[in-house]
Order: C-alpha cells, then sequence, then structure tokens
C-alpha cells in the first residue's frame, strides 16, 4: 500500500482539508469530522481497493483502512493540512454539530446505558416475582400459594429485585455525575440523601398526605415536605447537574489543602439546600406531568398511538436513541399505571429478528448465512443491533418489512393496552415483565408480529429479493496467493512450516461467541474482518499466530499482527478500552517485534476494567479477510489458550 497515495485520495474524496474540521483514528480506521457530509464522494471511496469500508457514526465519518496502515495513512492525511485531535476531542467536536434536543437525549442515554444492568436483572427480578404470586396466572391460586415452599424464595426475590428502584437516585447520582464531570461519590452521597429513611416514602406519599402524616422543614418561612425520591429521575438528574456546577465553581476558586477539604463540604451544603428545597420539588412536579401526559397521548391516540411508536422503534435503535427511554418508562412504572414502551420495543424486536430468520433460510451466501442466524436469536431474545446493522439495514428490505411489521404489533399492543411492570428483556421472552392478565394479549401480538415479518421476508426472498441473498462468486481470473510476511533475520526463528500456517489460535481464556453478537456493530457486521471473538475469564492475551507485531497501541487495548503466512489479525481487547488510557493494560510487545503463538503480547486486569463500566468481550478479527479464500470460526463455548479459533483459506485453495 503507497499511504501517500491514499491519504490523497481519502482526502479528495471526502472534500478535501477543508471539509475536515477534525480528524482522529483508532486502530483500525480514520475518524473525520466533516463540515459537509454530501461532498463525500462515496463511490470513489466503495471503489478504492485499499479502503475497507465506510460508515458515519457519532457524527464521525469513519473510514475503515485496517491495522497497521491507518496510522501511517492517518500522518500522511495531517500532513496534508487536516487538523488533528484526539479521539475523545473529535468526539466532542462531532456531538456540537447535533441539534441540542439530539445532544440531549444522548446525555440522558450516556447517564443510563452504564446501568441498564442492575435496572434490567431487577425488572427481570421483579417480574418473576409478579409470575409467582400473580392470581389466576396458573389457575385460581398464585404459585405462592399453591407451593408454600416459594413463598420464602419470592420474598428474597422480591427484596432484591426492588433494590436498584428503591435507591435508583444513588446509581443516577454516580453515573450522572460522572457524565457531567464531578465527583462521582459525592453525586452517589447526594442521591442516597435523597432516598434517607428520614424521609416519607415516595410510594406512600398520597396515603401519608391523606392521613395527614407528611412531616415538614420549616426554612427561611417556607414549609418544605420531607419526602423521598425512591425510582425518580428527573429529580436527581437535575440535582446531579447542580451538584457538578457548584463543585466546578469552588474547584477554581479553592486551591491545595483549601480545595481538597472546602469544596465537597461547600458543594454538598449548597446542593443539599437546594436539592429539597427548591430543585427537587419543582422537578417532582416536573416529572409527574411528564408521566401524565405520555400517558395521556397514549391513551388519547389509542392504536393509531401504537401504530406510529411501532413504526419508529427500529428507526430510533439505528440512532441509540433507545438508551435514553428507561428514564420515561421508570415514572410510567413506578405511577402504576404500567409501561406501554416496552411491550412495543418487544414487536418491534421479534419483527426484526423473525426478518432476520427468514433472511437465514433463504440466504445463498455463507457469510451472510451465518451472521443472519446468529443474529436473528439475538434480536428475537432482545438485542437486536446485529441484526439491524449486520442483515437487515444491509439488505434494506427485511428491515423495512420488520417496521411496518413491528407498526401492526404496536398496533395491537394499544388495542389490547398491554402494560409492562417491569424493565426486563424486550422480545420472547419479554412476557414475564408483563402484567399478568396481559400476558395472553402480549403473546397474541407477538406471534402475529412474528408471522407477519417472518412471512413477508420470506415471500420477498422469494422473489425480487432472491438475487440479494445469492452473494458473490469468486472470479478464477482474479484469485491471487496470498503473500507472505517477508523472512528475515528475526523471522528465521520461527517454526518450520509457519509460511503455511493459516490457524488463528485463541489468545485468551474464556468463552467464545461469534463475531455477530459483539456489541460493537463495526465488528459484529464484518466491516473489520470475518472472526470470532472472546469473553475473557483470566490470564494475559497471547499471540494466535507465528508472525510479526504490525499494530502494538501505547494504551495496549489493541495488536495487529500478519503471521508469516500472510494472515493479518486484528485483537481489540474489550469495547471502548482506549478510553482507560493504558490503565490496568501493561503491553509485552512492540511494532515490529517477531512473536511465536503463545508469547504474551499484554496483561490485563481484567476486574478492574470490568469494574470501569467496560464491555471485556474481545474480537479476533481477521483484517486482510477479502485477500484470502475464506474465514471460518471453528470454536464455541469454553476455551483456552491455544485452542483452534479460526481456519483460513488461502486463496490458492480456491483454484
Amino acid at each position: 500500500m503507497d499511504h501517500a497515495q491514499v491519504a490523497q485520495r481519502v482526502l479528495a474524496d471526502v472534500g478535501g482539508p477543508d471539509n475536515i474540521s477534525a480528524a482522529a483514528h483508532c486502530a483500525t480506521r480514520l475518524r473525520l469530522v466533516l463540515n459537509d457530509p454530501s461532498k463525500v464522494d462515496q463511490a470513489a471511496l466503495d471503489n478504492d481497493v485499499d479502503v475497507k469500508g465506510t460508515f458515519t457514526a457519532g457524527g464521525m465519518f469513519q473510514v475503515i483502512i485496517g491495522p497497521g496502515d491507518v496510522d501511517v495513512v492517518y500522518d500522511k492525511l495531517i500532513g496534508l493540512g487536516v487538523h488533528e485531535v484526539s479521539k475523545d476531542e473529535a468526539k466532542q467536536v462531532a456531538a456540537q454539530k447535533d441539534p441540542a434536543i439530539l445532544r440531549f437525549i444522548k446525555m440522558i442515554a450516556d447517564i443510563f446505558v452504564p446501568i441498564l444492568p442492575a435496572l434490567i436483572a431487577g425488572g427481570l427480578m421483579m417480574a418473576i416475582n409478579n409470575v409467582l404470586t400473580a392470581q389466576g396466572l396458573f389457575g385460581e391460586k398464585s404459585l405462592v400459594q399453591m407451593y408454600p415452599a416459594i413463598a420464602d424464595y419470592a420474598a428474597i426475590v422480591n427484596v432484591i429485585s426492588s433494590a436498584a428502584f428503591g435507591f435508583l437516585p444513588v446509581l443516577v447520582g454516580f453515573s450522572a455525575t460522572k457524565r457531567f464531570g464531578g465527583n462521582v461519590y459525592l453525586g452517589a452521597a447526594m442521591g442516597a440523601a435523597m432516598v434517607s429513611s428520614n424521609l416519607a416514602n415516595a410510594w406512600s406519599v398520597v396515603e401519608l398526605e391523606a392521613q395527614g402524616k407528611i412531616n415538614y422543614w420549616h426554612v427561611f418561612g417556607l414549609d418544605v415536605a420531607q419526602v423521598g425520591y425512591q425510582a425518580q429521575v428527573i429529580p436527581v438528574l437535575a440535582v446531579s447537574w447542580l451538584l457538578c456546577f457548584i463543585e466546578k465553581r469552588f474547584h477554581k476558586i479553592l486551591k491545595g489543602t483549601a480545595d481538597f477539604l472546602l469544596t465537597p463540604l461547600f458543594t454538598m451544603l449548597i446542593t443539599g439546600f437546594l436539592a429539597f428545597v427548591v430543585v427537587g420539588p419543582v422537578t417532582r412536579e416536573m416529572a409527574d406531568g411528564i408521566t401524565v401526559g405520555l400517558q395521556w397521548i397514549y391513551t388519547t391516540a389509542g392504536p393509531f398511538g401504537g401504530l406510529i411508536f411501532g413504526l419508529v422503534y427500529s428507526p430510533i435503535v439505528v440512532t441509540g436513541l433507545h438508551q435514553s427511554f428507561p428514564a420515561v418508562e421508570l415514572p410510567l412504572i413506578n405511577s402504576g399505571v404500567g409501561d406501554f414502551i416496552f411491550p412495543i420495543a418487544s414487536m418491534a424486536n421479534v419483527a426484526q429478528g423473525a426478518a432476520c430468520l427468514a433472511v437465514f433460510l433463504k440466504a445463498r451466501d455463507a457469510k451472510l448465512k451465518g451472521m443472519s442466524g446468529a443474529s436473528a436469536m439475538s434480536a428475537l431474545f432482545g438485542i437486536t443491533e446485529p441484526a439491524i446493522f449486520g442483515v437487515n439495514l444491509r439488505l434494506r428490505w427485511p428491515f423495512f418489512i420488520g417496521i411496518a411489521a413491528a407498526g401492526i404489533g404496536g398496533t395491537l399492543i394499544a388495542i389490547f393496552n398491554v402494560r409492562a411492570l417491569a424493565l426486563g428483556a424486550a422480545g420472547l421472552i419479554g412476557f414475564v415483565s408483563i402484567k399478568p392478565t396481559d400476558i395472553p394479549n402480549y403473546l397474541l401480538s407477538m406471534a402475529i408480529t412474528f408471522v407477519i415479518a417472518f412471512s413477508a421476508t420470506m415471500f420477498y426472498a422469494s422473489t425480487r429479493g432472491k438475487e440479494s441473498l445469492a452473494g458473490t462468486k469468486v472470479d478464477e481470473s482474479e484469485v491471487e496467493i496470498a503473500a507472505p510476511a517477508p523472512l528475515g533475520a528475526d523471522t528465521a526463528a520461527l517454526p518450520v512450516g509457519a509460511e503455511t500456517d493459516f490457524e488463528v489460535t485463541v489468545p485468551v481464556q474464556g468463552r467464545a461467541i461469534a463475531l455477530s453478537d459483539v456489541k460493537d456493530t463495526t465488528f459484529a457486521s464484518g466491516m473489520l474482518g470475518a472472526g470470532a471473538a472472546i469473553v475473557p475469564s483470566s490470564g494475559p492475551v497471547v499471540s494466535p499466530v507465528d508472525g510479526t507485531v504490525i499494530v502494538a497501541f501505547p494504551t495496549g487495548h489493541a495488536y495487529g499482527l500478519r503471521s508469516h503466512s500472510g494472515v493479518e489479525v486484528l485483537i481489540h481487547i474489550g469495547m471502548d478500552t482506549v478510553q482507560l488510557k493504558g490503565e490496568h493494560f501493561v503491553p509485552k510487545v512492540t511494532k515490529g517485534q517477531v512473536v511465536r503463538r503463545g508469547d504474551v503480547l499484554a496483561t490485563v486486569d481484567w476486574a478492574a476494567v470490568a469494574a470501569a463500566g467496560y464491555d471485556l468481550v474481545t474480537p479476533v478479527v481477521v483484517s486482510n479477510t477479502k485477500k484470502l479464500g475464506g474465514v471460518e470460526a471453528s470454536a464455541s463455548g469454553e476455551v483456552a489458550v491455544g485452542d483452534r479459533l479460526l481456519v483460513v483459506t488461502p486463496k490458492q485453495a480456491l483454484v
């Protein structure tokens, strides 16, 4: 690859240096913030043999170059007059171009995504408790009444399930202050104060007011109700922002020891007073108004409201903004009216999964078939990103069929007035989160949605969509043998036969999963190459091939290797772990170093990375897949270092 020529072509194809306001790169791709995306010559980029693909995400136009080459191309790009920034700065520049409402929604998503596991676990346990205690679901009596031996178990489940919701302000306070740039422990402490046992429980306010048992503080002539904020979202978000605002101001005023001792004190005193006297009461009324308003709109619009929401849910998933929905759903659940968003989301997810399943059954291309099969199962159980980005959107028509079926499903949900009583997995098993009396109608709506999406996709795939499922035939006139890495003084130490070894082994102990199951759509869709992924359990990350290190990020989170047989392997340790800036990673190799299979590339403090909120899943992809005959994953479930992970076929084997 002539890196200078590639940089010049990419620069021309994206509209020149004046069209790039900021540029950064990661292990495999250029990240460009463009002033005018319409100036991009997409056809030229698609036809460029050195460009592996392009996509837009996070407000940045991303050009996939590949490991070992992207950093050189980036340097050449900067030399041509492009403004260089860090990856984080590029994200900030890109975010500034978004409308204010979009930035606000993304902010809400940033706050709630880290705490979703706790909310989903609590919601599912709450759903289990509902199933165990529901009257008439399995007979005249509940399961607890029918089998008294499980009553105490149900009670324990109920206690655990309510923790995440009862102490939600603590979780939101921690996550929100992290997002706003404040001290997370001050945020958690403020959240804990808002659910103190000295306050009246928010769930009992109506009853206590009727009994005249609400206590008041008398502050500066004001009567302030001593009421908690259990399961409240908007009040704690506002208080967290205020806390960070005050804390930052004191950091600028105070220095040294005074800053260390007095900033937390003054921040908590001022924030606490304003939280209970002004911000909390005002935002509580605001939150109640939003909840009542949403309920009124949905109830008034009826089936039409369900239709519209069903149609737009999957497109919203494409933007990632669905991650902010818990901020709306939780008040609906805790108000007692139930959540209508969850059941409609379930219809949309199942519709996309059914469409993807039909693609799996009709596809003739092996790679598409493998990806669609795994993605369909993921979508049917509530995680649709692999199906949407990896299959349905790429083919287009399955995505639109899924949207239409979801609209019908949403209409049925509205007609039957199905409500959820807890968060959970929005898919086939989502019925456990549904109000027990609504479960039959929920399952009926889901069955109809599935049948419509599946049947329509099968029909289209048998007619107009047949060609798009056939895949691309190999033109034998273009078959070439992948060139092996040059044999020098260093590579002479590699094992005999390394130049013909096309096997990629497991680089870290753990559990092997399909690449399509990775949440990062860039990997899941195969844009960076075919491969597999490992959910690590312990131990270091080692080389899966005999060859040369062509990429070694100083942060220790990503490595590119070229085997002596010419297979280029990218190992990305965890998702978005570049944000850790090398913390918890100890690199053991450098770029250009020759390694043998099993040599340690890096040691990782897996527990610390997980505790920091990062997904540990580690993709292992063959980045030059297009230059090879094929890449097949050969492992699943628990694997050990050195087990066979990928079998690569050289192009010469196709002749």
